[in-house]
């Protein structure tokens, strides 16, 4: 296959070509370094190349396969990490200026895992500073490859412009009030958020530890569960980690009979721009016509709790960076600190509070799951926003809540989800919505994204580069 043919295939296309010997590994991260180095100057989504140990990796990936040892689903395939993952002998900057010189000597865990199953890592993937809105202002933010002058999401920004680029064939993410979902959103991905503890976070820079979920990112629900499957299960290195050893999801599916699936119009619709809601009017239709059930509920109100998530996220970040803060203040950007020094000026009593509410919202929405296998929302109300509608997030309390309104209840609540493209604006930009599930229902999240993208083509748009 020429080379020039590669770059959009899904991961488990090119894990098939390698396993048949259609193609080898050397051949197929040659080809994604050399894409890499055409177009990621003007896209900046990655924040290091680990040319030479790809390389070297997929060199001993193609050898195993020669001897009969192929070591599992991604043997060969290339991948990249957000530069939150420690990589053993490879800086890790966390999107700060503060750690470029920090080079741990052991992968995270899903790092670690993502090779056990033969991937190649072809380097650390840009994000905002620390995980939290925005990038640091000495680094260069990723660009949208759809269109230069529309958001690329936050904070695992690198991780969706280089795999809707084709830099990468998937990537991981982490997610702490929408950081997976929205740039799987803004860049026609598929990305999944799993139930909290479902993934290992050692060895992963933490924003806020109770919020934080790290997940793939990739071309289709098959892919990112792939990943998922890959890179889930206990961790005795995280003890948060959930206790089962393995992730049972389907290889495949093509109906979605006999699954309840929720929606909440009024909630759906509130603020939300209308070509959304008109999408999410869309995928409705295709699930019914899949054999699911449609059920209009009523959602709990998640406004307090959405509002008091930068507080929750606050006292947490500022013991995250306690090492580093206020001896190493003056190198932080601006919004990081703003939400460092939230998390100084609240008091126990009202971060009790927090606590509280996060556990009420919690019992509600597992009340509302009970009755139902799945739910449908938006990831976003806003329709491929432009840096200048989003320029004022981190400063402008009122819109991050907006913002974040469909997509953090789930990280206060540990709920899995999976953001999936359901089509284009008239602009011709991508528009995501999610499915939601029950604590470690990731399985029918999994299924419903499979059936969902056979009956339809939406994950199969490309942006021109």
């Amino acid at each position: 296959m020429p080379h020039s043919e590669l770059h959009y295939l899904e991961a488990r296309e090119v894990a098939r070509l390698i396993a048949t010997r259609e193609i080898s590994s050397v051949e197929v991260t040659t080809a994604m370094l050399e894409r890499i180095e055409r177009l990621d100057p003007t896209l900046h989504s990655y924040a290091l190349v680990m040319r030479d140990e790809a390389l070297a990796s997929a060199r001993e990936a193609d050898r195993k396969l020669s001897a009969g040892e192929a070591t599992g689903p991604l043997h060969g395939v290339p991948v990249a990490v957000k530069d939150l993952y420690w990589s053993a002998g490879s800086p890790t900057a966390a999107g700060t200026t503060i750690h470029r010189s920090f080079v741990p000597t052991e992968d995270a865990t899903a790092v670690r895992r993502l090779r056990e199953a033969g991937a190649v890592v072809l380097g650390k993937l840009q994000l905002t500073e620390g995980a939290f809105a925005t990038h640091h202002p000495e680094i260069v933010e990723p660009v949208n490859p759809w269109h230069p002058g529309h958001w690329a999401g936050a904070s695992s920004s690198g991780s969706g412009v280089a795999t809707a680029a084709g830099l990468c064939y998937a990537s991981l993410g982490t997610d702490t009030g929408g950081s997976i979902r929205f740039p799987s959103a803004a860049n026609g991905l598929t990305g999944i958020k799993p139930t909290w503890g479902r993934v290992s976070r050692h060895g992963v820079f933490a924003l806020g530890p109770s919020l934080d979920h790290a997940g793939p990112m990739a071309r289709s629900a098959a892919d990112a569960a792939l990943l998922l499957g890959a890179i889930a299960g206990h961790d005795p290195l995280d003890p948060t980690s959930l206790p089962e050893p393995t992730l049972a999801l389907p290889d495949d599916a093509h109906d979605l009979h006999g699954l309840r699936i929720g929606i909440d119009p009024a909630w759906n619709s509130h603020g939300t721009d209308d070509v959304i809601v008109c999408a999410l009017a869309q995928v409705v239709e295709v699930v019914k016509a899949l054999g699911a059930q449609i059920e209009e509920v009523r959602f709990p109100d998640v406004r307090t709790v959405v509002d008091e998530w930068q507080v929750n996220c606050g006292v947490e970040v500022a013991l995250a960076h306690a090492d580093t803060w206020p001896r190493l203040a003056a190198h932080y950007g601006p919004a990081l600190t703003r939400l460092i020094e939230i998390g100084y000026e609240t008091s126990a009593m009202t971060y009790q509070q927090v606590l509280l509410n996060r556990a009420a919202l919690r019992g509600r929405i597992n009340r509302l799951m009970s009755g139902l296998d799945l739910l449908i929302t938006p990831v976003q109300p806003f329709a491929a926003p432009t840096h200048e509608q989003l320029g004022a997030l981190a400063q402008d309390p009122e819109l991050n809540a907006r913002l974040i309104q469909f997509t953090a209840p789930f990280n206060s609540s540990g709920h899995p989800a999976m953001a999936l493209p359901c089509g284009l604006t008239q602009g011709g930009m991508p528009i995501g919505f999610q499915f939601v599930a029950a604590h470690g229902a990731e399985a029918l999240l999994c299924r419903a994204g499979m059936a969902l993208q056979h009956a339809t083509g939406w994950h199969r748009l490309r942006p021109v580069p």
